[in-house]
């Protein structure tokens, strides 16, 4: 765990105790006495009403940033869960606007807040609360056979899209892309991502904790973004990220809490 950013250790380390305190209290852990502008009008952020799959619940967010500013840095904080930080995006290049969708497990309904950092220390916040089933899902037996997710583990798709919402396999998708419509980069993760809070229903043990710890992307061979992950992130999460206009190759490293590192490549020429 020592890679990770020291808020999001803390968050962890502190465990179910600091999730149930509600976002006075984690809002103090990540920020101090930093100030926040709530509900600014630069952050959006983007969630159903109510969750269909606990375990598997696409969240989003979108940050245009005030005139004369860039976004350095993104935090995505579902607050009920037990480890409430569940992405942190850090920009190596400065964006005037950025957007991601993520495939995220709940512990139950949950206010959730998105907080923007700018180059000239703002902060912008969004919030939005999210209805859930009820299954628990941060605590719940994987989905997938752990052994056999271990064969595969690592493993990256990655496929240029014109927009976050566009279908990854479509053939209008492949058109776009073609004629240099690229904005957007989708990441298929496998990875059963152990909470380390779920237990074997045969052993009756606990699965070691095993997550997505670090998501490094860089464009064109410059560096681009890392995404920090926690237990938050469901079994084989994925990624959207907005990419700027012109990219033409993209390369992701993973490392896990386990210290397993991958990689993988794409460019317009593998189109």
């Amino acid at each position: 765990m020592k890679h990770l950013a020291p808020a999001l250790a803390a968050l962890l380390l502190s465990g179910p105790a600091l999730a149930q305190s509600a976002w006075p209290d984690i809002q103090s852990a990540l920020y101090g006495d930093a100030s926040l502008i709530a509900q600014s009008a630069h952050v959006t952020l983007d969630v159903p009403y109510r969750a269909t799959d606990d375990a598997r619940t696409v969240l989003g967010g979108h940050v245009i940033a005030p005139p004369g500013q860039r976004i350095t840095a993104v935090t995505l904080v579902i607050d009920e869960n037990p480890a409430p930080v569940a992405a942190e995006f850090h920009l190596a290049a400065p964006q005037a606007e950025f957007a991601f969708s993520l495939t995220t497990r709940l512990n139950g309904q949950t206010p959730l807040h998105l907080v923007a950092l700018t180059d000239t220390g703002e902060r912008h916040m969004a919030e939005a609360f999210l209805k859930t089933s009820g299954q628990g899902a941060c605590a719940a037996p994987p989905g997938t056979d752990p052994i056999a997710a271990l064969a595969t583990l690592g493993e990256m798709e990655l496929a240029f899209l014109p927009d976050l919402t566009a279908a990854s396999k479509s053939v209008n998708t492949r058109l776009a892309t073609l004629s240099g419509k690229v904005h957007a980069l989708d990441v298929d993760i496998s990875h059963p991502s152990h909470s380390g809070l779920a237990m074997d229903q045969i052993s009756l043990l606990y699965t070691p904790l095993r997550v997505v710890e670090e998501v490094a992307i860089t464009l064109d061979n410059a560096p681009y973004l890392t995404m920090t992950g926690s237990i938050s992130l469901s079994e084989s999460p994925r990624l959207r990220v907005s990419i700027p206009g012109g990219t033409t190759a993209a390369e992701v490293r993973l490392r896990d809490t386990d210290g397993t590192e991958t990689q993988a490549r794409t460019s317009l020429a593998a189109y």
